[in-house]
């Protein structure tokens, strides 16, 4: 590993000084409000909820494991943890599958796991409009939409791929009716 001598280094400039700082500001709150919402209204974390909300997604309501890591922002044994809890609640189980080359894990939503995002759904809901789109003009929230794609993108461009395929299919399935509109399939 290289180290930069101070000389060689950009610094932030005054805007983007402030700007870092608003943005960690917003990374470290943010998601913390969210997380003990779902905490107090339905005994989900942030990250179940995540996995819960893109299960629901696919008509079959199972995901690989791995490309639900990916999805919900975790590790593969973060993840492994997180559905061990769910499926002690019964709103997950795990089956082997196949996706058409190999075996693969895919976790797979129960309808008891169906019915606790249903439930917990308009809350959250309430919540992110609160904390995100409320604050925010119509113009504002399509520019949200690109800075943070293009960010994700620098920071994990197999994430982005595996989000805007399912921004694809949630707007395909409300396109062809299939969206429940109390589910968190578009939010």
């Amino acid at each position: 590993m290289t180290i930069d001598a101070p000389e060689d280094v950009a610094w932030l400039d005054r805007d983007e000084r402030a700007a870092w700082m608003t943005l960690i500001a917003m990374l470290m709150s943010v998601p913390a409000a969210i997380d003990a919402q779902l905490k107090r209204d339905s005994g989900l974390n942030f990250f179940e909820y995540s996995i819960l909300s893109h299960l629901s997604r696919p008509q079959d309501h199972a995901v690989q494991m791995s490309n639900l890591a990916h999805l919900a922002g975790g590790s593969l044994s973060r993840l492994s943890h997180a559905v061990s809890r769910l499926e002690k609640q019964g709103y997950v189980t795990r089956r082997v599958g196949s996706d058409g080359e190999s075996r693969c894990v895919q976790a797979f939503l129960t309808s008891t796991g169906y019915d606790a995002l249903v439930a917990a759904a308009p809350a959250h809901v309430r919540e992110a409009r609160r904390l995100v789109f409320d604050n925010l003009s119509p113009a504002q929230v399509r520019q949200l939409q690109r800075i943070a794609h293009e960010l994700a993108a620098a920071a994990s461009p197999d994430t982005v791929k595996q989000v805007d395929a399912a921004i694809e299919e949630a707007d395909r399935a409300e396109r062809e009716g299939r969206g429940d509109p109390c589910v968190p399939g578009g939010c």
